[in-house]
Parts: structure tokens; sequence; C-alpha cells
């Protein structure tokens, strides 16, 4: 914890601050070891977390060595904030306009910024990697579930409770993420074209292509991976298609190094799905961070100016989607080394079930 505040404080200097102050869950848990209702305040002085009366017994059960604060919750939470802040230097992760516009009132210095976080979060430690391994191994054991579990007539939904139940009684659960209104995604025949399919009450049919991507916290931490499953009597083209992603996935895979650009991975990617004919169906980028949140930096996209380093954790995750016929996605979740490390062992063959 010590080795991260130090890093992000050397982030904060950098914008001119002395202060850094989180807001949102994931900042002040990476800082303080604390996820919840509360606000954090690190200086060289130390870490304080400022806490309804509520969240105090956690707080002080959970976070590492942390002064804790009480406050009422709301505006009374910011008059305690300014009080411990007087004439500091402030630089936070808050993009409210009203909570920075009461600290540009009484401060001598505000800055909205995420970049210290997101940039000390990039690098994962050893035990953020063991947590996220541990993630991973409990993916893999719900892709063997799904070569046991999907059966013609089975729905999306149906299918989505049995692997659920499975991943709460290990520890994982939803990640929360505003943009989906479930927590996986369940995608069989052409609702599998879309890369960011709603779990529906659609039944799986002979023929169909199911693409199945788990993205679950566990331990504060997300893991990401996707594999696609043939059902039945699948075609020609899905066939073909299946294999022309795997190739793609493999070649960005091999790219995954550290130094290197993260448009290269994606160059390695799309260009083996551009060479077969099927670029404009390749319609997202490569990969992303993954880490306390779904997406975090850097990104892995034709446009991205990062370079890889060690112990960042990515996912590398090409697909081809032909609108209302289907879609392949295969996603691994891997940490960037001198010897790349993938976190998830499930085959990429095609399985036809």
């Amino acid at each position: 914890m010590q080795k991260r505040q130090k890093n992000l404080l050397k982030f904060c200097n950098k914008l001119g601050c002395d202060t850094l102050v989180a807001f949102e869950p994931e900042n002040l848990f990476y800082m303080t070891g604390f996820w919840g209702e509360a606000i954090g305040i690190l200086d060289k002085s130390g870490t304080t977390i400022i806490s309804p009366e509520l969240e105090m017994g956690r707080a002080k059960e959970e976070s590492t060595n942390c002064e804790i604060v009480k406050s009422q919750r709301g505006k009374g939470s910011l008059a305690t904030l300014l009080r411990l802040l007087k004439g500091r230097k402030v630089c936070t992760d808050s993009n409210s306009y009203s909570t920075i516009e009461h600290l540009k009132r009484s401060l001598p210095v505000v800055r909205s910024s995420t970049d210290p976080f997101y940039r000390v979060r990039e690098v994962k430690d050893s035990h953020e990697i063991s947590i996220l391994k541990r993630a991973s191994s409990i993916l893999d054991e719900m892709y063997e579930m799904c070569v046991d579990e999907i059966i013609i007539g089975q729905s999306e939904a149906e299918l989505q409770t049995i692997l659920m139940s499975y991943a709460i009684e290990r520890g994982m659960f939803a990640t929360g993420y505003k943009s989906t209104l479930n927590p996986l995604i369940i995608a069989g025949g052409p609702n599998s074209a879309l890369p960011h399919a709603q779990v529906t009450s659609r039944k799986f049919k002979d023929g169909d292509m199911i693409v199945v991507d788990l993205t679950l916290r566990y331990q504060g931490y997300v893991s990401d991976a996707t594999r696609t499953f043939g059902l039945g009597s699948i075609s020609k083209e899905e066939k073909k298609v299946y294999d022309i992603v795997q190739k793609s996935q493999a070649a960005g895979l091999k790219a995954v190094k550290p130094y290197v650009s993260c448009k290269s991975v994606d160059d390695a990617c799309r260009k083996v799905i551009e060479k077969k004919g099927y670029g404009k169906y390749f319609i997202h980028s490569t990969g992303h961070g993954i880490g306390l949140e779904v997406h975090e930096l850097p990104n892995l996209g034709p446009t991205s100016k990062t370079n890889l380093a060690k112990n960042m954790t990515v996912t590398v995750e090409p697909g081809i989607y032909l609108p209302r016929k289907f879609g392949v996605r295969i996603e691994d979740s891997v940490i960037v080394g001198n010897k790349l490390d993938v976190m998830h062992k499930f085959t990429k063959e095609l399985i036809v079930i």
C-alpha cells in the first residue's frame, strides 16, 4: 500500500498539487484498502478516510494505516473535507461540477483529474496479479460448465442463471458496469452479432454460434474473457469465421510485449481479419486494460498512443460480427511480460456442443 501511495503522490505532484482526494470507490479502495461510501485524502503525512458513521466500522476494519474521521453524509462530508484541506493544493478524481466549484471557493488550487489514479493503476503489483489469476481460473471453470450445460432449447437467461449461481458461490460478483442490464453477455444466433448484446429469453437453436463473455469481479478486481461455442450443425461459414478470429487472436497475443505500442497489437489482429475480407465486421478495439474497473487504461485500438509495460494487464479480443446472422469473439486477459502470461487456460479451439 505504501508503494501505491508513493506513486500516487508522485503523479499528483506532477500536476502541481500536494494532496490527492478520492471520491470514486475504485480509487478509494486502491488508495486505502476500503471500498465504500467515503472520501479518501492522501498527502505526504499519510491517508485519511472521511466516513459517515454507518461506514466507520468497515472503514476501520478494512483500510490500511488510515485515520478515520466521522462526518455527516452529503454536504456534511464536503464541510469536513474542506476543514481538513485548509490551504492545500488538491487534485481530485471528482468530475462533479458542484463539488469542484465548492472546493475552488475555499482552496488555492483544485484540479479535477483521474490521471494519477489511472496511471498508477495501469501496472499491477504481485498481490493484484494473484487475485486476477484466481478470478481467471474461476472463469475457466465456468466455460467448462458451458460445455456441460448448453443444450438446444435452453434460453440465454437460463444459462446466465446457472453460471452466475456458480460464480457467486465462489465469491465472484457482477461488475455493476453501467452500460448493461446484465452481469454477463450470453448471445446466441443473430444476437451474437451484437458485441454488447443484452441477455434475452431467446432459446438456443441448432446451428447457433453462442458468444459467452464472462466479466466478473473477485476481491475487487475484474477478469474478462470470451469464448464462442457452436451448437449442433454449424455452417461452413461459421467455421470459417471462427478460424479467422482464432488466428487473429493468436496474432494479437504474439504481439503483446513490454515496450511495444498498443496500436501494434490492434494492427496484428486487424490485419488477419482484413486479409480475409472481413475487416468491416471487426467493429471495436482489440482490447483494454483490466483491474478495478472493466475498462481501464491502456486502450489497445487503432488510435492508441500508449506503449505496453511489464505487469500491465490487458485483454486481447478480436471479433467478427455479421449483422442479423452471427458473431464470433475470442478474448483472454493477459499479463504483459517478457514471457506472456495468458490468464485463461480454457481452450480456444472451436467446441461444437
